[in-house]
């Protein structure tokens, strides 16, 4: 597939709330009406949909035309979605980057537009204040609130064995919270030996097919840390193929999906930490409403001292608490 074809692939599954691009009206700076807005997202899946959402409904309210487009995973894809939005005359740019180690040729797409980077973030180098800013949870924070279950869980045992399964290599959220659990395992006192990590690229079908792999080795285990819940279901499903009660070993995910909070009231996942998607969009579009009107985002909350990140706050999710996050 070329690039042309690529493009037209990734326009066919744009998931719209305004029509093609036209000429920018003058923007409202305390509402952003009459803004023009592109969502670029790196591929679409149940949380990212969630966050679209967020942002459309957002925007919607604040009467701003907004694009969501999907780059299927195709940088070049993600690259052309930003040149257009740019040529199209777009105020503001809101883009979950597929690498974040693009960030610097995205930036250059959108040539004077302003970037807020959201759900997948770019080095710090990268990001500046009130030009070029990332909206998202702190990565770290979830990681740290699953080995803190585990570890509350099996309090009794000096020993834990762990089997870690992560999102897409080069993935801030998979960098991040692998760092928390490991960070706050390391800070335990535990012994924690890591029986299996591998990637598994947020897939439910990779994970499982991990487990089958893992389960050959004969090697015990306690837990199984997820870096999303997509991947924690695949090993509900794992579990249950080779016969396994998935309520006998403790199970983690993180978003807090429909499916994943269903898994944990049935007994089979024993936990997740709740990404707030829509919270994510909202603020995200708040963010780049702010920058494309000249001002800044300085008073919003979560906004981080030096004024690149708005950080939405992650929430532990078990069963004493799920129904909270049940939406009907």
């Amino acid at each position: 597939m070329n690039r042309k074809q690529r493009l037209g692939s990734a326009l066919a599954v744009c998931i719209s709330a305004a029509a093609i691009f036209g000429s920018c009206g003058k923007a409202d700076e305390n509402t952003g009406k009459n803004m023009k807005m592109l969502l670029t997202i790196s591929q679409m899946d149940t949380f990212r949909r969630t966050l679209a959402d967020g942002a459309k409904k957002e925007a919607s309210e604040r009467g701003i035309s907004l694009e969501v487009a999907d780059a299927l995973g195709v940088v070049e894809n993600q690259v052309d979605q930003i040149q257009q939005a740019a040529a199209d005359g777009c105020d503001a740019i809101l883009c979950g980057a597929i690498d974040t180690d693009t960030a610097v040729e995205l930036k250059a797409s959108a040539g004077e537009i302003p970037i807020v980077f959201v759900n997948s973030c770019p080095d710090e180098k990268n990001l500046e204040k009130d030009a070029y800013m990332y909206v998202g949870s702190d990565d770290g924070t979830a990681g740290q609130f699953q080995a803190e279950y585990v570890l509350d869980q099996l309090a009794s045992q000096n020993e834990i064995n762990v089997m870690l399964i992560k999102g897409p290599v080069g993935h801030s959220a998979t960098k991040g919270r692998t760092k928390g659990v490991k960070k706050a395992f390391a800070e335990s006192g535990k012994t924690v030996n890591y029986v299996f990590e591998d990637n598994a690229d947020w897939s439910a079908e990779k994970a499982a097919d991990l487990f089958s792999v893992f389960m050959q080795t004969g090697k015990p285990l306690d837990c199984v840390i997820c870096n999303n819940d997509a991947m924690a279901l695949g090993i509900v499903e794992a579990c249950k193929k080779a016969g396994m009660d998935p309520g006998s070993i403790l199970i983690l995910g993180v978003d807090a999906t429909a499916d994943g909070c269903a898994a944990i009231q049935k007994g089979e996942m024993a936990c997740t930490v709740y990404q707030p998607g829509i919270g994510q969009g909202q603020a995200a579009v708040e963010a780049a409403a702010a920058l494309a009107s000249g001002s800044s985002a300085k008073d919003m909350e979560g906004i981080s001292e030096d004024g690149k990140y708005v950080w939405v706050p992650f929430e532990k999710v078990d069963s004493s608490n799920v129904s909270k996050y049940i939406t009907e």
